[in-house]
């Protein structure tokens, strides 16, 4: 054994033992700090335009707006989502259509400024109701006749919504008041009537026996009220003018029960149409030139 060679400090050997330690931390460290800088920062590269298109299918497909998540899901693996979303919606600010975000969703809508001008009003058509109908048919086929007289003919009661709906379509109009206690208004249809259902006078209707014959009426008791007053082809003859039991037209300052009421009740029901029909005009007497006033 050489007495000149010194032997080893134990110490020494756990001072190198550190400098090992640390250059091994520092060795496993490095690549975990560049593994991370590779997974968090946004790639530098433009999107792919492919995936652009993609979302923009996606979105349009959709009838609600979807979540980032959701496209997230449609969309292939380490795809950045808010770079498409924004290209989509940088494309779309100038046009009819703009990408919308809600909270964390989005979607197509109409662009807000021409939201206005995209409104149309139309006209839907609505189903008359059963009711609607029969009374319609009642009154196209007994005219003239009163409230009272529809609901017997019908047999059940008569709502207001029903003559309402009626008299907003134009097909039927008051007709003047009864001479009886009362003084009921009585209803008829209208040229409005006519020119819908095509017909040149309300006498081109189909008779009773037609209907019946047809199925579409039936003989019930409620009917017969009125068939016996029919004509040949089996349409009620408007006879208001001829009878003093039909309808009698409300002339201009002819109050018959002295209350007073009858001018409001010619405004609210528009029977100065019907006035102006019946009534003569009145030629004045010509001036006397002698006459002192």
């Amino acid at each position: 054994m050489n007495s000149s060679e010194t032997p080893i400090d134990p110490d020494e050997d756990v001072e190198v033992g550190d400098d090992v330690t640390e250059d091994v931390v520092e060795e496993a460290e490095a690549p975990e700090d560049g593994e991370e800088s590779v997974d968090d920062s946004p790639s530098d590269s433009p999107p792919d335009p492919a995936h652009v298109r993609l979302l923009e299918a996606i979105l349009f497909a959709s009838s609600e707006p979807l979540s980032e998540r959701m496209l997230a899901n449609r969309l292939p693996e380490n795809v950045n989502l808010k770079a498409l979303l924004a290209i989509l919606k940088d494309d779309y600010a100038e046009r009819g259509v703009n990408l919308i975000r809600a909270g964390k969703s989005w979607a197509f809508r109409t662009a807000p400024e021409l939201a206005q001008q995209l409104n149309k009003e139309i006209d839907v058509p609505r189903k008359l109701s059963r009711a609607a109908i029969e009374t319609l048919a009642v009154i196209a086929y007994h005219q003239p006749l009163t409230r009272a007289e529809i609901e017997e003919v019908r047999g059940v009661g008569l709502s207001k919504g029903t003559m309402d709906v009626l008299l907003e379509a134009s097909w039927i109009k008051p007709r003047g008041r009864r001479r009886t206690p009362g003084r009921p208004m009585t209803w008829g249809t209208t040229d409005g009537f006519l020119d819908h259902f095509g017909l040149e006078d309300i006498r081109d209707l189909p008779g009773m026996d037609d209907l019946k014959a047809a199925g579409l009426l039936d003989s019930g008791p409620a009917i017969s009220v009125y068939t016996s007053a029919a004509g040949e082809n089996g349409v009620l003859e408007d006879t208001h003018d001829d009878t003093e039991n039909q309808l009698e037209l409300i002339q201009g300052g002819d109050d018959p029960l002295g209350d007073g009421t009858e001018d409001e009740v010619e405004e609210d029901t528009g029977e100065e149409a019907a006035e102006e029909e019946e009534s003569t005009e009145e030629i004045p007497e010509p001036l006397d030139p002698d006459d002192g006033s």
